[in-house]
């Protein structure tokens, strides 16, 4: 947990990397009444992106950039983007994981030129706590898995046109723990 100050944005930021442009040989099926859904097992595929999202934790709407490799300068590069979408007044707090892209120098050195930008690292083996991830979810379910995409180009441009949509009415993630029969407990059984 972390102090904020009143004029602090957070975001929630991750990467989804190796995104597939898949373009199949036949639609896929829908289920019917007594049939799963079915599709082919023969694709072509057009390449790869790497797709970097940062979550407004206060508006839900989301920050991304598509790009075809996942490295430190890159990441930079998606950091001066979110620095460049706030007002320069607020500070800025970025929830992300402990990738090691994420602490390389050249982030370190961004960091040092960008004093209102402060980093919060999830626990190892716990990025699923990031608010993002719920995002990347709802992305799979909604364009990926189902998707055709005719080259690396639609995919990207597929994406964008899911993005401007989904933000047109983004709603903030409103986590709530309702069950405490759930709750793990320290006692063995």
């Amino acid at each position: 947990y972390f102090d904020l100050p009143a004029n602090a944005v957070v975001f929630s930021v991750d990467e989804e990397s190796q995104i597939q442009a898949l373009q199949r040989a036949q639609p896929i099926l829908p289920m019917d009444v007594g049939q799963p859904e079915r599709r082919t097992h023969n694709y072509v595929r057009h390449g790869t992106l790497d797709l970097f999202a940062a979550l407004n934790v206060a508006t839900g709407q989301i920050l991304a950039s598509c790009k075809r490799r996942h490295r430190a300068a890159v990441f930079v590069a998606f950091l001066g983007a979110i620095d460049t979408s706030v007002d320069p007044v607020q500070d800025i707090h970025v929830v992300l994981d402990n990738l090691a892209t994420h602490k390389a120098p050249v982030v370190h050195r961004w960091l040092l030129r960008h004093p209102r930008v402060h980093l919060h690292f999830t626990p190892t083996y716990s990025s699923w706590l990031n608010q993002v991830e719920l995002w990347f979810a709802k992305i799979e379910r909604d364009l990926l898995a189902r998707g055709v995409f005719t080259s690396v180009a639609d995919l990207a441009r597929k994406i964008r046109r899911y993005i401007r949509r989904y933000n047109q009415n983004a709603k903030p993630v409103r986590w709530s723990y309702r069950n405490p029969a759930h709750r793990i407990s320290s006692t063995s059984a």
